[in-house]
């Protein structure tokens, strides 16, 4: 029974891990609801060590990618009318975070969190494999299509009526035409 309720436990922290930047991140919002914290306590926590936090950990979002994923994500609307920048933290951010808290659910929580972030990480590499073995494949396939093309055009020269070659024609000819 724990295995299917970790199995939830990590979706549902899997759909709420964005791609902003080009990295994979939760926001503050979220990661506070998963830790059982405001996000005003989550916040006030991690300025509290912000020398915890170098840029590859936490990085706070422009008003334009807060209007994108407020638009993109009905359940962090409440974050539409809010003043302030909501930070993100990306996985090695989400784990410190945890440790700033400091309580059971969140050491207990960060788990989860690692866990989903992993599980995102082999999904990516699989697809990547994947990838790789349709370009491998496309390649073979290229190769094939240029040889077919070629037999085809080799079959339609065969097919083709040839001339007949022009012989001279026997007896005599005028001097003016030669």
């Amino acid at each position: 029974m724990a295995g299917k309720n970790l199995i939830a436990s990590v979706a549902q922290i899997e759909s709420r891990i964005f791609l902003i930047r080009g990295q994979k991140v939760m926001l503050d919002a979220d990661l506070a609801e998963l830790y059982g914290v405001e996000t005003r306590v989550l916040n006030q926590a991690v300025k509290r060590n912000l020398e915890r936090f170098p840029e590859d950990f936490m990085f706070q979002l422009t008003a334009t990618e807060k209007a994108e994923v407020v638009t993109n994500c009905d359940h962090l609307a409440k974050l539409k009318f809010s003043p302030s920048l909501p930070y993100t933290f990306t996985e090695h951010g989400t784990i410190m975070a945890a440790s700033v808290l400091n309580s059971p659910r969140a050491i207990e929580t960060s788990v989860h969190v690692v866990r989903a972030f992993v599980h995102m990480h082999e999904l990516l590499s699989d697809h990547k494999e994947l990838a790789q073995k349709l370009a491998q494949l496309e390649r073979k396939v290229g190769a094939h299509d240029k040889a077919i093309a070629e037999i085809i055009n080799a079959i339609r020269q065969l097919m083709a009526p040839s001339e007949p070659n022009k012989k001279r024609p026997i007896g005599f000819a005028p001097w003016k035409d030669k």
